[in-house]
């Protein structure tokens, strides 16, 4: 990101000091990915065998016979899962679950937010101590300023989430605190911690500026970190458990230790899953608040400087948002394995017609963050060598769009059915159904890596003799990737077995992710020491900037979406086979109903970053001295 800032560069620091910051990465990187991979291991060798409780019978959880080996003289049996009457839950006059969602929701929004923000926030610190540059430093101060007010808010909505679960749900609360016991308590150490170094990063930044005491600082966002992904993945235990329990027998009695507990088939894909959404959804957010400040100012100065943190913003969250759907997919996968009948629920039953909201929201973020980089194109003055093909890709996306959001089954009346022969349309039902969509998907993401990589080549000129051959062999990487997802989708799609369409699927997304990491790799190679052209930030057109404000508005409204559709597969259950829900509200609610509630939590969110923003650009004002004699 740094060469196309547009000042003069700082030189780089000595050996020594590279060195060290290597080693510091190291050992950070081991610290952060060593808990996980051996959670990965163990429970990737507790997902090979029958789950605790648990036995597969063609595909559907059933809950086995087991009775828990009781010790010599403990005549204890474990303790059932409550069975609760509607009577057992208070009738406050409102729906309770609305109340829940709600709070619920704020809650997760404001804690993507907060976890995701000191993520980047931590790399683009070291990114400044690596190159010398100071704005980094500053960039990444000013981010974490925008989070600090998210932290007390989500501390807010947690603790009111948590009150309104133990009045209105006491029974399911009753029995989470007890499958759960010590581990609330681990929860809530965490949080202290991550209080305590989050205060002290943000406080101590200016204090903890250079030389060794620099490492100190980083050292605390490293802590910062480590204790905020912990909480998330303590709080994904919670939510998994729900929808696939295990370490209980068939009553809901716990038979099983903490992490066996824990560590559910689901587990894994929702802690992946939510790391990169939140990652992307934190870099919309910021993004928003830089095109806010852009649009604001009229110095040249500070549109420069925002037009640049716009810029970071869009590139952490256009990123963070290609791999996104793949692991999505595997979620989803993984919900199929456990239980059949929640994946038909999903993407077969009445949640199915979400999935094309999805496909409209998911369309929104990518042309608006395609539309944000050809605009940033203008910014150098070497753009003009790509933008011809512009017109290209956005022709591209525009048609996989369509394909992705055509339904397969239309919602039609008797005489419309009649009109038409059926419920499908005999040109366009074909293009309804999955081996279309994932062409289609998969097109999408090939084609937004392509406006990256044109962005991020416009203000350089390659040096290295075998240039021509590097670009070469880059195009012959996209043409034979693009075939090969056209092929597999259409041949094994239309015209094979059915068996055949999810494993096609497959080496589709494996064609994408080669042309990425080959992408990153080639122009990493081929553009070292490349001659750098001019770039004029500030230069970019005032309506790129609502495109950085349509991104958080889209993602705010997906991560609602999908919630939704998450919470709603384990249809009347509090705990997926085992504690069943009674109240009034033990049905999947309506599409229209959901529609509005998810809008309304994504009003109020997005009305309490504009607080967040107000109070950021606050503490950085100050009123002037009145003159004397004058008014006050």
């Amino acid at each position: 990101m740094n060469d196309k800032h547009p000042s003069n560069q700082p030189e780089r620091p000595s050996t020594q000091i590279r060195w060290r910051h290597r080693l510091w990465i190291a050992l950070s990187m081991l610290l952060l990915v060593s808990g996980w991979v051996q959670a990965a291991e163990e429970s990737t060798t507790l997902n090979s065998i029958t789950p605790i409780g648990v036995v597969q019978v063609a595909g559907e959880p059933l809950i086995a016979k087991i009775t828990p080996d009781i010790a010599d003289g403990d005549t204890a049996e474990p303790i059932a899962a409550p069975r609760p009457s509607r009577s057992d839950y208070p009738n406050i006059g409102v729906s309770s679950r609305a109340i829940v969602w709600i709070l619920a929701q704020l809650h997760l929004f404001f804690a993507a937010l907060v976890l995701a923000v000191p993520l980047f926030v931590l790399m683009i610190e070291l990114l400044g101590v690596y190159t010398g540059d100071e704005r980094y430093d500053n960039m990444a101060y000013e981010f974490m300023k925008i989070s600090l007010t998210g932290f007390s808010i989500t501390a807010i909505f947690g603790g009111s989430l948590a009150l309104a679960l133990f009045v209105l749900y006491p029974d399911f609360m009753g029995y989470m605190m007890h499958v759960f016991g010590a581990q609330v308590l681990v929860y809530a150490i965490f949080f202290f911690l991550e209080s305590f170094f989050l205060y002290t990063y943000y406080y101590g930044w200016n204090a903890f500026r250079y030389g060794n005491l620099k490492w100190v600082h980083l050292s605390l966002g490293l802590m910062l970190n480590a204790s905020g992904l912990t909480i998330m993945v303590l709080a994904n235990s919670w939510a998994t458990f729900m929808m696939a329990p295990s370490g209980v027998n068939e009553v809901g009695a716990v038979v099983g230790n903490i992490w066996e507990i824990m560590k559910g088939p689901l587990w894994n894909p929702i802690n992946l899953h939510r790391f990169i959404a939140n990652i992307a959804f934190g870099g919309a957010v910021v993004g928003a608040y830089a095109a806010f400040k852009f649009l604001s100012t009229n110095d040249p100065v500070r549109r420069a400087h925002y037009d640049w943190m716009g810029y970071t913003s869009n590139f952490i969250a256009i990123l963070a948002f290609l791999p996104l759907p793949f692991a999505g997919y595997w979620l989803m996968a993984e919900i199929y394995a456990y239980s059949q009948q929640m994946g038909i629920t999903a993407m077969g039953g009445i949640l199915a017609w979400l999935f094309i909201v999805q496909a409209v929201l998911i369309g929104t973020i990518l042309l608006a963050g395609n539309f944000y980089l050809w605009a940033g194109m203008s910014r150098t003055d070497g753009s003009d060598r790509y933008k011809g093909l512009i017109k290209y890709i956005a022709v591209v996306l525009v048609v996989c769009f369509l394909i992705w959001v055509t339904p397969h089954t239309l919602i039609l009346s008797a005489s419309e059915i009649s009109l038409l022969g059926g419920s499908h349309h005999h040109i366009l039902g074909p293009l309804g159904i999955m081996p279309a969509k994932n062409v289609a998907v998969n097109l999408m993401l090939v084609a937004t890596f392509l406006s990256f990589q044109l962005y991020r080549r416009s203000d350089k000129v390659a040096t290295v003799s075998w240039a021509p051959m590097g670009n070469a062999l880059m195009v012959a990487i996209y043409v034979v990737a693009i075939v090969n997802i056209i092929f597999l989708g259409v041949y094994y799609g239309y015209f094979t077995n059915t068996v055949y369409k999810v494993g096609s699927s497959v080496v589709q997304v494996a064609s994408t992710l080669v042309v990425i990491i080959a992408g990153i790799i080639l122009d990493t190679l081929m553009f070292r020491n490349a001659k750098t052209l001019p770039s004029h930030w500030g230069r970019i057109p005032d309506r790129a900037q609502y495109a950085l404000f349509a991104l958080p508005i889209a993602f705010t409204w997906l991560m609602g979406l999908m919630g939704y559709v998450r919470s709603s597969v384990k249809t009347h259950w509090h705990v997926y086979t085992v504690m069943k829900d009674n109240s009034p509200d033990n049905f999947i609610p309506t599409i229209a109903y959901a529609g509005n509630m998810i809008t309304i939590v994504t009003v109020l969110f997005l009305l309490c970053v504009l607080f967040m923003f107000w109070v950021a650009n606050l503490s950085s004002t100050r009123q002037a001295k009145p003159a004397a004699g004058g008014a006050v």
